[in-house]
């Protein structure tokens, strides 16, 4: 979907004085704040450097999103990098994360929890394992309607009476936009306490 004049600071300046810019239905796709990593602790109440058990990272996280269809469906692969500190044995961590679609910034409207499991071998303080998860969002809910679209692609002449003036300023559009924007969200599925200490530390 092509909208002009859609963003006051980014795109490209049209012939008539535009600006354009790429809008994709389909969600952008990260990992929230603090939710990245995880820390494992034994015993499990202290928090102390030494009590470190095993380390996490999710990496390597990468999106393909199928349009094609009146469902969109996006497909998040990523890696999880872990380390440990006690390598006498075999050992299997097991790793729960998330995916969540968030709408317009703020409501999370679907959630699914899921494991991944790295396995390291005896001696051996680091291994890693790699997750899949998707997200589907029907096609409806991520299309502006278009009176919205004529909104935001209205030609506005240098010298005119709105030329400087944003469409995403007016609250019916701005809201109408974050109605329609999606993200898809992954993250390890942290307790209360983990999620305390990754923002804290």
């Amino acid at each position: 979907m092509l909208l002009a004049g859609g963003c006051a600071h980014t795109g490209e300046f049209d012939e008539t004085g535009g600006i354009t810019a790429i809008r994709s239905a389909c969600p952008t796709v990260g990992v929230p704040a603090a939710t990245g990593d995880v820390t494992l602790f034994d015993p499990p109440a202290s928090r102390d450097a030494s009590a470190i058990d095993v380390s996490a990272e999710m990496t390597n996280v990468r999106g393909s999103c199928s349009d094609v269809t009146d469902d969109i469906v996006t497909t998040i692969t990523f890696e999880i990098r872990a380390r440990r500190a006690n390598t006498a044995a075999p050992r299997d961590v097991d790793f729960p994360y998330f995916i969540s679609v968030v709408r317009g910034g703020t409501a999370v409207v679907a959630k699914r929890v899921g494991h991944v499991t790295v396995h390291f071998n005896a001696g051996q303080d680091r291994a890693s394992a790699s997750g899949q998860a998707s997200s589907t969002i029907s096609r409806a809910a991520a299309t502006l309607s278009d009176d919205v679209r004529r909104k935001l692609t209205e030609k506005r002449k240098a010298g005119g009476q709105d030329a400087a003036v944003d469409p995403l300023t007016r609250p019916e559009v701005r809201q109408a936009v974050l109605r329609a924007t999606f993200e898809a969200l992954v993250g390890f599925q942290l307790t209360d306490d983990q999620l305390k200490y990754n923002a804290t530390r």
